[in-house]
């Protein structure tokens, strides 16, 4: 189990899947939620309970399998060879009933192994077991592919439970990393302070839009070590801090250093006098502007919506 990080938090995630699993029928959770919010560890960290265990009783003699779609696929060359391969792993996951079987990217398994023109793959193989119960299955995907492939077909899908996989808040995050901190630490033989944990988080939510929290932070955190790591003998820290956290997501989000590490509140403290020396004879628009701006940064309006719609007009110059 060393290459598996413990499940900090998700608690109420992880609770609902043990339900599910322990249902009679239908006893098949499937984790839906953006790229990097954590699907993947929650079936990582169910493992990881197990073999410590930490879970309920009737869960104590599990074993979760993770399935290789490539691998079944390898060396197939004629029809029929997928089928046989596949069915032969079904065969022995229902003979043991105390196995779980857990397939990333399950939107995959549709058309998998399927023939030109054919319609047996492996998401029709493996229908018939799901609805009896007799094979459990953890399933993971995203929104975008839930609803473009795997919802389509819907003999498959009523087959799982879904269960939403949401972004953590920022303070979820931190005790993420808190947990996973020491890991990263034995990595990078750095250390990393309370500072630099809640940086690497907040500079993550403001400056890195294509990822989602908690994968995002996570990079931030890694590549700050690794960085560390490679400086020369003589240059080397033990101790990772804010200011190495602000170079790192710098260069990760492509922007200016001192953009990163300039504070919001002296930015703003002269917002609005520079902006009257830039702009003339617009003070009563500038002061709106700059007011809704301040506002927006107080922390009393929602962090995911725009901070104003401002519409400007007048006369061409």
């Amino acid at each position: 189990m060393g290459g598996i990080d413990p499940l900090i938090g998700r608690e109420k995630e992880l609770e609902r899947a043990i339900q599910v699993l322990c249902r009679r029928r239908k006893n098949n959770p499937l984790l839906v939620g953006e790229s990097g919010v954590g699907k993947t560890a929650i079936a990582e960290g169910l493992a990881w309970r197990i073999v410590q265990g930490d879970v309920p009783e009737v869960m104590a003699d599990c074993t979760i399998y993770s399935l290789d779609i490539g691998s079944l696929l390898a060396g197939t060359k004629y029809r029929g060879d997928f089928e046989k391969r596949f069915k032969a792993l079904l065969k022995q996951l229902e003979q043991d009933t105390n196995s779980i079987l857990f397939i990333d990217e399950i939107h995959t398994i549709i058309g998998a192994g399927a023939a030109s023109g054919g319609q047996v793959d492996a998401a029709n193989l493996i229908k018939p077991l799901l609805s009896s119960g007799k094979i459990r299955v953890i399933g993971s995907t995203t929104y975008q592919e839930f609803s473009n492939i795997f919802e389509k077909d819907r003999a498959l899908a009523r087959r799982f439970q879904k269960i939403d996989i949401t972004e953590p808040s920022v303070e979820e995050t931190v005790q993420i990393i808190n947990g996973l901190k020491p890991k990263y630490e034995a990595h990078h033989d750095v250390r990393y302070t309370a500072k630099a944990v809640r940086a690497a988080v907040e500079l993550a939510v403001k400056y890195i839009n294509d990822r989602h929290l908690p994968d995002k932070a996570i990079d931030v955190i890694d590549e700050a070590g690794a960085r560390a790591r490679l400086m020369p003998v003589s240059k080397r820290k033990k101790t990772v801090n804010v200011a190495d956290i602000e170079s790192v997501v710098a260069r990760i989000a492509r922007i200016p250093e001192k953009s990163v590490s300039q504070s919001d509140r002296d930015t703003l403290k002269n917002l609005g006098d520079r902006l009257k020396m830039l702009v003339f004879g617009q003070d009563n628009a500038i002061e709106a502007l700059t007011e809704a701006i301040k506002m927006s940064r107080a922390g009393l309006g929602h962090e995911h919506k725009p901070v104003a719609h401002s519409c400007s007009p007048g006369q061409l110059a």
